[in-house]
């Protein structure tokens, strides 16, 4: 009698060709739809109605006028994060720094409005600290790029450290000399009228959403139609091959980081001028750490992130609602967590493999 034997030498993980967009589209909703499941499941044993909670998550932040208009503008400062972690990540860059990068557009918007032109037309005001956050998030990613060009450091390193520099550097200026004297808290002085967005009617949604529409078309445009945009795709799809065409690296790293991060200088710049009206501590629940979540779960697609943000912000003012019951604001984050992993997971399973080598043995009894 002849019988044979599976002798494994070896497994090993291998990378698949890519999937269509539309299988990547249906693996994402499906991972969606079981990070929110394993959310039932946490909440149930946490000894919640997790289906009550589900219901009110969601109707508070999608099902009536003031709570979808809230869900705009927490997506506003989320939607531009993203786009500036998303940008980066088309060239194969890691900006961390989008939180820090917020903080600096804030900060530079605060002195333009507060100290700098307090009395001038609304126009002015608006136009130059468009332009002074944008050009203040540009410089902070800047910096940490540069150590990546010039002495290899990467930037995941920079740009993080980065983040604590500046939202230290808000904490010293409204503790210390923006401090508004006649306020008992560490804030700075308020925004005049002519320093705020214009909002839509009586809601809180303000221009800011204009950006972050524009910015998506903006980098839409460029990844798909433009010179630079094949350059970046190229150098982020196969570095070495750029090299060989004669593509300039470090050039397009500066750039890219340059524009990304810019973005999240105006989105500092949108919440304080129109949400906030004035600079303080914690100015940022995390739109900047957020911000890369929004971008990888979107695939780095700018109008998939427009999606993403808006679930996402919809947890959060969800969440927020949900707290008069008793349920605490720490569910969102654990959403937020079981969506991620389980949409990395999807990730994974779609581009790779197990390959198992073995041999067959062929015996006599």
């Amino acid at each position: 009698m002849v019988f044979s034997i599976l002798n494994f030498r070896n497994v090993k993980i291998e990378k698949t060709d890519a999937s269509s967009n539309l299988t990547s589209i249906i693996i994402t909703i499906i991972s969606i739809a079981l990070g929110l499941t394993s959310g039932l499941i946490f909440l149930s044993a946490l000894g919640y109605d997790a289906l009550d909670v589900y219901h009110g998550m969601f109707s508070n932040a999608f099902l009536n006028v003031y709570g979808f208009s809230e869900t705009l503008v927490k997506a506003i400062p989320l939607l531009l994060c993203g786009l500036a972690v998303g940008f980066a990540g088309q060239i194969g860059l890691w900006n961390i720094g989008a939180e820090g990068q917020f903080y600096i557009g804030a900060f530079a918007a605060t002195g333009i409005a507060v100290y700098i032109l307090p009395d001038a037309p609304s126009y002015i005001v608006i136009s130059t600290m468009l332009v002074v956050s944008i050009a203040a998030g540009a410089m902070w990613g800047l910096i940490g790029i540069l150590p990546k060009v010039y002495w290899g450091v990467n930037e995941i390193i920079t740009t993080l450290m980065l983040n604590y520099v500046a939202i230290l550097w808000v904490d010293y200026l409204v503790y210390g000399p923006w401090r508004n004297p006649n306020h008992g808290f560490p804030l700075s002085l308020g925004f005049g009228e002519n320093a705020r967005l214009p909002t839509l009617g009586d809601t809180r949604i303000h221009m800011g959403l204009l950006f972050a529409i524009f910015s998506v078309f903006l980098i839409h445009l460029i990844l798909t139609k433009t010179k630079w945009g094949f350059e970046m795709r190229v150098i982020g799809g196969n570095k070495k091959s750029a090299e060989y065409s004669g593509m300039s690296i470090n050039r397009n790293y500066i750039l890219v980081m340059l524009l990304g991060a810019s973005i999240a200088g105006l989105a500092g710049m949108s919440e304080v001028a129109g949400i906030v009206y004035r600079l303080q501590p914690n100015l940022s629940p995390g739109y900047g750490y957020s911000g890369i979540v929004v971008a990888w779960l979107s695939k780095l697609n700018p109008f998939g992130m427009v999606f993403m943000s808006l679930l996402f912000a919809g947890l959060l003012v969800g969440g927020f609602s949900m707290q008069a019951k008793g349920v605490p604001i720490g569910i969102v984050n654990l959403l937020q967590a079981t969506i991620l992993f389980f949409v990395l997971s999807g990730e994974i399973l779609t581009r790779y493999r197990l390959h198992f080598e073995y041999n067959v043995i062929l015996e006599d009894e």
